[in-house]
């Protein structure tokens, strides 16, 4: 009986290559998503509720001799198109940042009252002090999104906070505040134009006056929510392992905080109330990034661009000539995958 020859034994990859194999396939992911980015870009410049040849498309972004396909493409898609983005990226990412502050993936701005605050403080702006201004709606929205995000916390115990008191304090603080938007709608009627289309979430009314003021705070945001992602990392561990790992436990969620408020009231007071970007785009990241929020962050301002602007172009295309509100079509994703969202998580902890 003839022997057969050894076989050749593969040997596993060394321990150190694995971790950067992870790291260039995340990084190629980064660059794909940044293509398809680019793409939902054009396509938001390129398709409307007035249909305009891909040639008149170009030549209104770099010729502009004034007819009226250039003055649509330069005047009102191209505003919207940047505004899109900026607010895509202030909501994912605020919601990323949520998500790791709480250690809940099912949290968002809206889901703890954040938006909230921010819509009741614009809307009182609108209906008790005549504000009408993009730059004063801003500062309304910064004080409200700041003083529900304090409150939540404080219902929550602060120092004691858990996921759960922190979902329940935001359910109760967004209840509460809505029912005011509510009310204070239907007292004031003279004032109801000019919120019933800012409170469904809306980017129709861009400017690139808009852009340039809301474009300041949402760069600081993003600059804080980048710079706190490795201490996040810590937390997630648990607040007391953070601080034995050299976190500033502390100093971080203020930071966070801080972030988050940015993002949300220059993006509320821009856009109004547009709900499930921040909940659905981080979550969905997390399912191939891993947790390290050094990934997730960055996945986060990439794609959730791609979701808004994407809802934005089905909602000029679906009721042509009409338009279908962007916070609308989100509503409409979000709400269903929210729910199974939920199932899922019960599922997992049967």
């Amino acid at each position: 009986m003839v022997d057969s020859p050894p076989q050749p034994q593969t040997q596993p990859p060394p321990a150190e290559t694995v971790p950067a194999r992870r790291h260039a396939l995340r990084a190629a992911g980064l660059l794909v998503s940044l293509g398809v980015l680019l793409l939902v870009v054009v396509a938001s410049i390129a398709i409307g509720a007035k249909q305009i040849p891909v040639g008149d498309v170009w030549h209104g972004l770099f010729g502009n001799t004034g007819t009226d396909n250039d003055v649509v493409i330069r005047e009102l898609r191209l505003p919207r198109t940047l505004l899109g983005l900026l607010a895509g990226a202030a909501l994912g990412l605020a919601g990323a940042v949520m998500q790791a502050l709480t250690r809940n993936p099912l949290a968002d701005p809206g889901l703890l009252g954040i938006n909230a605050g921010a819509s009741a403080a614009v809307v009182s702006a609108i209906s008790f002090f005549g504000v009408t201004s993009l730059t004063g709606y801003v500062w309304f929205a910064f004080a409200g999104s700041a003083a529900v995000m304090v409150l939540v916390y404080a219902l929550g115990g602060v120092r004691a906070a858990t996921p759960v008191r922190l979902a329940l304090a935001g359910t109760a603080a967004t209840a509460a505040l809505y029912g005011y938007i509510n009310a204070v709608q239907i007292m004031d009627t003279a004032a109801l134009d000019k919120m019933r289309f800012w409170t469904v979430g809306s980017l129709a009314s861009a400017s690139m006056s808009t852009v340039g003021q809301v474009l300041p705070f949402i760069g600081v945001g993003i600059v804080l929510a980048l710079i706190v992602a490795r201490p996040l990392n810590a937390m997630g561990m648990g607040d007391d392992t953070a601080r034995a790992l050299g976190a500033h436990v502390n100093r971080t969620r203020a930071v966070a905080m801080l972030a988050v408020t940015l993002l949300c009231g220059a993006a509320t007071a821009a856009c109004g109330p547009i709900v499930f970007v921040g909940l659905m785009v981080p979550h969905m990241v997390r399912s191939f990034t891993g947790p390290d929020q050094r990934w997730i962050l960055p996945y986060a301002t990439v794609l959730s661009p791609v979701l808004l602007l994407g809802a934005d172009v089905i909602g000029r295309v679906v009721t042509r000539p009409a338009e279908l509100q962007v916070g609308i079509v989100t509503a409409l994703i979000g709400g269903p995958l929210f729910i199974f969202l939920v199932r899922r998580r019960r599922m997992a902890q049967l």
